[in-house]
């Protein structure tokens, strides 16, 4: 008997081909992603100015920034299940303006407690726009460039974590920190406004067929295949891991160069805008090699998501072990390159194993993991440890949760091509 070979197609091959106004989608799409982290990565860029000020605590600095991905992480499904409803377009252009706003009120805080309201509803309306946005983008490309459009697209919360950090810094240092709340504030509006404009639901909607457009009844029934084999859990969770150090690595890095390496603010943020850069640049060139070599071998994905996880760990723990100076920001720098290494490969693997019609919540799923398990507890336990044991210490461990992660990647193995092949034979595989 002739065995089946899964493909990463999946059974939501999407066009066949990439259209213009498919990019023209894509750079708008990016172009408000990087807004959304810039508000969300600003606050670390300010970091040492606002621990003076407000004699504030590690910890308290912490919860600052690990807030903004708590509320992510609770509203992040709920929100992208509503978009897929009611309209992904108009769902993305509401949580631009809502977070601008937030950071304009931020801008005008004057207590931590305030700045912790302002910080949470920055959160609220950036919950879904990572999983709403790339199922947008996904939407209207080639099933082929799933991990390349994935890496790409998360690639510019980077981007926009490297602009929080160095303009922000800039504006802060020269301006004052809630100067840099409000810049950042009125550009996102800016582009909030523009989106709508020229992505329109109706054309998105053709353009990706009648696949993105089951009636909602089919989405219910489709929705048990969000968790339904053992390698899309696994994904998710892996892919959490990992994130831990991708959410502590760019919170902290401006004050431990401004503590270790004794640099101004402004430095210390451009420092660590650099680092941010390559973490860009990392998971977009991870995320391209996923889809070269896995093109015929879909389980290559597995072994490069290992790779990167052991790598970021490898890299982390040398780095720790040296003094501040050029050898140590050499092997941080390879860490940023591969720490969120995984999000292509991962985010592919989440397409293939789920219809094309819930890939808003599927991505929603993979964005509540990201978060619960990653991006929020990373920069708080960070503070806390860093409290307790110092900002240097606490960067020691962070190799940990990178090896938990390989581990949850290589128990995929055993399921992956099974789990694929499933999907493609089921009865959910034309959605």
């Amino acid at each position: 008997m002739a065995a089946h070979i899964p493909t990463d197609a999946g059974g939501s091959a999407g066009p066949d081909r990439a259209t213009v106004y498919a990019w023209l989608v894509f750079a708008l799409s990016f172009g408000l992603l990087i807004s959304d982290y810039m508000a969300r990565q600003v606050l670390n860029a300010v970091f040492p100015l606002l621990k003076t000020e407000w004699s504030l605590t590690d910890a308290q600095l912490g919860l600052l920034s690990g807030v903004v991905a708590i509320m992510v992480g609770l509203l992040t499904f709920p929100l992208s299940l509503a978009a897929d409803r009611w309209g992904r377009v108009r769902s993305l252009t509401l949580m631009a303006i809502l977070w601008s706003l937030a950071t304009l009120l931020c801008a005008v805080a004057e207590s931590f407690e305030t700045m912790l309201i302002g910080r949470a509803l920055v959160g609220i309306g950036e919950a879904a726009y990572g999983s709403v946005g790339i199922a947008v983008v996904i939407s209207v490309f080639p099933a082929r460039l799933r991990s390349t459009l994935s890496a790409a697209f998360m690639a510019g919360g980077l981007f926009g974590q490297v602009l929080g950090v160095a303009i922000g810094g800039a504006i802060a240092e020269a301006h004052g920190w809630r100067m840099a709340f409000a810049a950042i504030g009125l550009a996102g509006l800016a582009m909030g406004a523009l989106y709508p404009v020229i992505v329109r639901e109706r054309r998105i909607r053709a353009l990706a067929g009648a696949a993105a457009a089951q009636p909602s009844g089919a989405v219910k029934v489709s929705l048990r295949e969000l968790v339904g084999n053992r390698s899309v859990r696994l994904a998710y969770l892996g892919s959490g891991l990992q994130l831990f150090a991708a959410g502590a690595l760019p919170a902290w890095l401006p004050s431990y160069f401004n503590r270790t390496y004794h640099l101004p603010v402004d430095r210390a943020g451009s420092l660590a805008a650099v680092l941010l850069l390559l973490c860009g640049t990392g998971m977009i060139l991870c995320g391209m090699l996923s889809d070269r070599i896995a093109r015929d071998r879909p389980e290559a994905k597995i072994a490069l998501a290992i790779g990167y996880a052991c790598g970021t760990a490898l890299c982390l723990t040398l780095a720790m072990l040296l003094p501040p100076g050029t050898a140590q920001l050499v092997l941080l720098g390879a860490a940023m390159f591969l720490v969120a290494g995984t999000v292509g490969p991962v985010g592919a693997m989440v397409a293939n194993l789920t219809p094309l019609a819930i890939h808003g919540s599927a991505f929603a799923t993979l964005t509540l993991a990201n978060n619960l398990i990653g991006l929020a507890p990373g920069p708080i336990l960070t503070g806390r440890i860093a409290d307790a044991i110092g900002l240097a210490e606490a960067f020691r461990l962070l190799p940990i949760p990178c090896l938990l992660a390989a581990t949850a990647f290589a128990m995929m193995r055993r399921s992956y091509l099974a789990d694929l092949a499933g999907r493609q034979s089921g009865p959910a595989a034309t959605g």
